[in-house]
């Protein structure tokens, strides 16, 4: 069934549920635990690209360093924006699945079944 990643974090409850709905379908992913292991640059730009997702789409808006970084700006760019949730892993919406070339933010869940 190809390789999975899971871009996960274990407090929050749609990564569990994600990561529990692969697990009933007999996968056990390679789970990274993005807030200690944050991708790259490089990394987060193909996720992106994966998921046809802007940056901005994959910004959690009611983070504190949301509002303290200011990037509700209009004048931010994709890349400024991927650097800043590189360096402030936080921001960034999860779980994010991958498999076989294809990314989806499982958000509901069970997006993730669109990678089976």
């Amino acid at each position: 069934m190809g390789n999975f990643t899971l871009y996960h974090n274990p407090r929050c409850s749609k990564s569990r549920q994600t990561l529990a709905l692969l697990q009933e379908n007999q996968i056990e992913p390679d789970i990274i635990l993005y807030l200690e292991n944050p991708p790259t640059q490089r990394e987060l730009t193909k996720i992106l690209e994966m998921m046809h997702m802007s940056a901005k789409d994959l910004l959690r808006v009611n983070e504190p360093e949301y509002k303290e970084l200011e990037l509700d700006d209009p004048q931010c760019t994709d890349n400024e924006l991927i650097k800043l949730m590189v360096q402030h892993p936080r921001l960034m919406q999860r779980p994010i699945a991958i498999a076989n070339g294809k990314a989806v933010l499982a958000r509901p869940p069970e997006k993730v079944l669109e990678l089976l």
